[in-house]
Formats: C-alpha cells, sequence, structure tokens
C-alpha cells in the first residue's frame, strides 16, 4: 500500500503499488480548455517534470510518438461543478475528470502532490472527490499595519490554490489608494488599483475569485480620526468602548445621505478593479451607534432598527454596483428576528474566533431564514506570536461541521492583525490548512497529522519537524490555567505595559506558569536545529521561526514583570526588547511593504519607555 501525504484528504481514495514506472512524456489536454487551465497544466509539467526526472510536455494534439503520463478529458457536467476523479490503473497513464475547469484544476494539485512524493515510482489509484462547502475562502487582513507586497501574496495564492481554496478577501479599511482620499492612506503603502487588477488576473488564473472587501459601518477609525471626515461620523468627539475607561476615536458612520454617499465613491472606484460578483462590505462591531447622533433615533426605535435601516440602504448601494453584498452577522445575530426581514440575495457571515463559539445557533439562525451564509473562524494567530493550536482545531471544525449540517455556502477562513500584527507567517499555515482540508472534506480529514502536513507542504521539511515545531509552539497557551480569550497572555504582554496588564487578562496569571511555559519555550527550541526545509525561502523561513520564539520569550518576561515587580530584570528585558525590534523591523521588510511598521514596532518601544 502506497503511503502519502495529501491535503486535503480526497474523500475517497485507494492506492495499489504500479505495475510499472512512470514514463509517459505527454500531458493530454482539450483544445477547448481555456488558458488557464492550459496555463495550469504547464505548470504542473514543470514541477511533475522535477519530480519524476523525466520532462513532460502539453499537447492537445495526438502524439505519434512517446507515452501518454496524464490525460485530462473533457468537463463532464454530469459529475457536478466541484467534482474531479483520479485515476491510474496497470502502470498506464493517469487520467482526469471533473465537472469543470475548477474541478480539473483542483484534481491538478491533487496529482501534483501525489508526485512530489512517489517520484517515478507513482503507484495505481482511484480518488473520486468532491467538496463539503461550496465556497471555501480566505481572508487576510490588510489594515492592521502589515500591507504586504504582491510578490508575497502571489506566493500565498499559490498556496492557496494548492488547498482548493477557491475564494480570497484582502480586508480593508483605509488600505486601497482612493483618489481623492490621499490623507487616509499616506502612510500606509496602499495598494493600487493596477495592482488589484493585477492580483484579480493571477487569481483568476488560479480558479480563486478575489472578492473585494470595504469595510463600510465601523471599523473606519483611520479615516473617521481626520478633521476632514468628522462630520461623516456618529460620535465625531469619541465614545466609550465595551472593553475601555477611556474616551476612543470615532470608527462608526452617522448613517445618513451624505454617508451613503461616501460610500458610493468609495464604491464606484473600487469595485470596477474586481472581476468578483460579490462584495463584503463588513458592518460588523459598530460600537458607538446610538451613543452620538443618532442617539434620539435609537431611543425612539430601538439601535437594532437603526443599524438595519442602514444596512438594507447599503445593500441596495452595492447592488446599484452590480454586485452581491456581503457581510458580517454578529449584529443582526444579535436579534434574530429582524434576520427574517432582510433580502434574499445577500451572503451572511456568522465568525467566532473562539472553540466553544456557537455555531450551532447562527448557523441554524442563517438556515431557517434561508439566507445563504458562510462560517467565519480564524487562524487563532493574531494577539498570539504562537498560534494556539488546540483552539485553532476546536474552532474551525465547529464551525465546518455546523455549516455542513446547516446547509452553510462557506466558510471564510480569517487571520487578523489586531495589535500591531506582530505574528509571522508561519504561525498562520495551521488554521489555513486545517481551514482547507476540514471545508473540503472534513470526514476524511480530521485526523490529520497536522504537523506532518505543514512540514510536506508549506516547508518541503522531510524531517516533519518545521510542523512540529509550530504544532507545539501553539500549544504553549495550554501552560496557563486561563490562557486568554482571542489572544495568548505573552501575545498581550507583548505589547502593553504592566499596568495596563494588570487590568485584563493576564492579571489571571500565576508566575509559576510562566517560568513553566519559559522552560516548554526552551525545550521547543532544540528542535529547530533538526529541521531542513527544502523551500526557496528557507533561511527567512528559519529566521521567523526562532523570531517567534524571542518574541515570546520577551512577552512572557515581561508579563513575569507585571506579576512579580521586585524579582525583574529590566535590564536584560530592555535589551531583548531592543533585539526584538532590529529582527522585527528587517524581516517585516522581507515579506511586507513599509508603511504601517513604524506603527507596529511603537508596541514594543511603548514598553521600552516605561523601563527607563
Amino acid at each position: 500500500m502506497f503511503a502519502c501525504q495529501l491535503i486535503p484528504r480526497p474523500r475517497h481514495a485507494s492506492f495499489t503499488p504500479a505495475a510499472s514506472p512512470a514514463t509517459g512524456h505527454w500531458i493530454l489536454l482539450q483544445k477547448s480548455f481555456s488558458d488557464a487551465l492550459q496555463t495550469a497544466a504547464e505548470r504542473f509539467a514543470r514541477v511533475a517534470s522535477r519530480a519524476l526526472g523525466q520532462p513532460l510536455e502539453v499537447t492537445a494534439g495526438t502524439p505519434q510518438a512517446g507515452e501518454v503520463f496524464l490525460a485530462i478529458a473533457h468537463v463532464d457536467a454530469s459529475l457536478g461543478s466541484q467534482r474531479y476523479t483520479l485515476t491510474r490503473t496497470d502502470g498506464g497513464p493517469a487520467r482526469l475528470t471533473g465537472g469543470s475547469e475548477a474541478a480539473l484544476f483542483w484534481g491538478l494539485q491533487t496529482l501534483e502532490q501525489l508526485v512530489r512524493q512517489s517520484g517515478p515510482a507513482l503507484p495505481n489509484f482511484e480518488i473520486n472527490d468532491w467538496p463539503d462547502l461550496e465556497v471555501r475562502g480566505y481572508m487576510l487582513d490588510v489594515s492592521r499595519c502589515k500591507v504586504p507586497t504582491m510578490e508575497t501574496l502571489y506566493r500565498l495564492v499559490d498556496r492557496l490554490a494548492g488547498l482548493k481554496y477557491n475564494q480570497l478577501q484582502l480586508y480593508m479599511e483605509h488600505t486601497f489608494a482612493y483618489s481623492a482620499h490621499e490623507r487616509v492612506w499616506a502612510e500606509s503603502s496602499p495598494f493600487t488599483a493596477q495592482e488589484i487588477l493585477a492580483l484579480d488576473r493571477y487569481c483568476r488564473d488560479r480558479f480563486i475569485e478575489l472578492v473585494p472587501n470595504q469595510n463600510s459601518f465601523g471599523h473606519l477609525e483611520r479615516w473617521l480620526k481626520f478633521p476632514e471626515y468628522r462630520a461623516l461620523a456618529e460620535c465625531p468627539d469619541g465614545y466609550t468602548a465595551p472593553w475601555s475607561i477611556n474616551t476612543c476615536s470615532p470608527g462608526v458612520l452617522y448613517p445618513d445621505e451624505k454617508a451613503l454617499q461616501f460610500l458610493d465613491g468609495l464604491y464606484a472606484e473600487l469595485l470596477p478593479n474586481f472581476s468578483s460578483q460579490y462584495f463584503n462590505i463588513g458592518c460588523d462591531e459598530t460600537w458607538e451607534l446610538g451613543q452620538g447622533r443618532s442617539k434620539e433615533r435609537a431611543e425612539q426605535i430601538g439601535k437594532h432598527e437603526v443599524y438595519v435601516e442602514f444596512l438594507l440602504k447599503i445593500f441596495d448601494l452595492v447592488k446599484k454596483h452590480g454586485r452581491v453584498p456581503m457581510f458580517w452577522g454578529d449584529i443582526v445575530l444579535q436579534t434574530p428576528e429582524v434576520i427574517s426581514r432582510l433580502p434574499q440575495d445577500i451572503v451572511a457571515v456568522s465568525w467566532g474566533y473562539e472553540a466553544n463559539h456557537p455555531f450551532a445557533k447562527e448557523t441554524a439562525a442563517f438556515a431557517n431564514s434561508g439566507i445563504p451564509y458562510y462560517v467565519a473562524p480564524g487562524t487563532s494567530a493574531w494577539n498570539s506570536l504562537s498560534g494556539r493550536t488546540a483552539n485553532c482545531l476546536g474552532n474551525i471544525q465547529s464551525a465546518v461541521e455546523n455549516a455542513v449540517a446547516n446547509h452553510g455556502k462557506g466558510m471564510l477562513m480569517t487571520d487578523w492583525g489586531d495589535g500591531g500584527n506582530h505574528q509571522y507567517p508561519p504561525v498562520t499555515w495551521l488554521g489555513i490548512t486545517v481551514g482547507a482540508a476540514l471545508s473540503w472534506a472534513s470526514e476524511a480529514n480530521r485526523d490529520t497529522d497536522w504537523a506532518k502536513a505543514l512540514s510536506f507542504y508549506w516547508a518541503d521539511d522531510p524531517t516533519g519537524k518545521v510542523g512540529e515545531y509550530l504544532v507545539h509552539l501553539g500549544h504553549l497557551p495550554d501552560c496557563f490555567e486561563k490562557p486568554g480569550c482571542n489572544a495568548t497572555l505573552y501575545g498581550l504582554a507583548s505589547r502593553y505595559g504592566a499596568e495596563e496588564l494588570m487590568r485584563g487578562q493576564c492579571k489571571e496569571a500565576k508566575v509559576s506558569e510562566v517560568d513553566d511555559c519559559l522552560a516548554k519555550l526552551d525545550a521547543m527550541l532544540t528542535i529547530l536545529p533538526g529541521t531542513t526545509p527544502q523551500i526557496p525561502d528557507a533561511q527567512l523561513l528559519l529566521e521567523e521561526l526562532q523570531a517567534s520564539a524571542t518574541m515570546i520569550r520577551m512577552g512572557l518576561l515581561n508579563l513575569r514583570r507585571a506579576l512579580a515587580p521586585t524579582e525583574s530584570d529590566n535590564s536584560a528585558l530592555r535589551t531583548l526588547i531592543l533585539r526584538v525590534i532590529g529582527t522585527h523591523e528587517r524581516l517585516w521588510l522581507a515579506r511586507n511593504r513599509a508603511g504601517g511598521l513604524a506603527e507596529s514596532a511603537g508596541y514594543f518601544r511603548n514598553i521600552l519607555k516605561e523601563l527607563e
């Protein structure tokens, strides 16, 4: 029996030893196929040629000499649009069929993973595969300091495509270069329209839909902080948030005609750069609504009614621009009776990032309304530095299984950047991989060895130690009886001073727990010297893995200082923070634009000031 690591693991797959090694020269495809699928076949040929040790060529003709390695059949719509079959019998050529070009593309991704592991000794196989959820999306926060370079995004898209994701969203608040609003994005290194057009093409060529995402009600602090935009704010002079005793900057639009005109201008400039029919308008966490200029109206009809009134107007505006609105469902779920009043031609998103989030209740509410919906779990990477392995697995599994049970349309794996976006990309790999695998075939992938999967797919590390390190790193929060919500305690302690830490979750920690965590971190670092990643940026990967540990150590020592100030070596902590800042600034620029870096590193510098 042939043993291999396929991510996502196919729904139905069997393997037997081949009658003879793979020796073919040709990949046969149909001339009717799109340029995107033809190009995908050519990319596959290059990868497979290296793995097989023999050249492969793509042709739409009938070769008169040479054996066929892979025959890609005409699209068979009777299979269903996302189903493919992949077979090889008696050591002959592989055969790929699919219900759409996208399905054929996903079959190529499976075969590529197979060939990478088998080399010329390709087994016989029979694979019959299709996804649990129609949409398998990934959303990257590009508004919390970190705006990736185009090269970084292109490589990410390639990785997502290999995992059979078919949607990508870039969460934007202020990081698109709107021509009339340079004041807002001047220091953020924003995306230009030309870059979005290029990214949209790149995604389409990999059967990924790039969906525009512009928050359109709340989370507009980076707009409303400027005097020229204050007239659009619900609370122009700020408000008191549920989590703070201080006055927060305005972040929510006052729901009137001027706000709609403002949004209309943004949409007219942003949306034509995307080929997707969908548009995520956000509209989550409208904390201050009803506290300011809409207070009288809210007292008359209720705050949630004020919200829904404006939400429906934004829906109409989006439809005017020819798109299907998608929105975060947290506010309407607070008063589920309003869901039945929403139109059917929208997509709701049920989001939640803890393992115990009530996805069962929320997905049932949307399913009963007949409104198409996604679930949105998270990578559990933000605010963590390490990831949160147990929470990540529980959160994603709950979201996906409830979406499948309640006929959800899709999953949107969210990857936020709260608090300076300090986590390095490898920390997000577990969530991205688990989300892809479970949303494709939950039952078939539930018992996956995630450490091996990460090592194989992301790092090409035959030792398996890169994945082992990352999974163990995400278990560091388990050292604490109360490990933190939507964060790790050392993640919070890496950016806040002692007084603020002792007002929040960190005050529940014990010094003994911090010391235990430091010891486990030291033990984990012995794994790194044994790793042998084979990817082109292997050295950068190893530096990021080491830097994650150093930043965690800094957070733990600062947490220990807050808990036991008389025992702290402030001089040593200061030296460590300076080293963290230098490394962070260097590694940031390896994958990201300069905008936002000063703000991100500023969190560390604020702790330095407290140590002076």
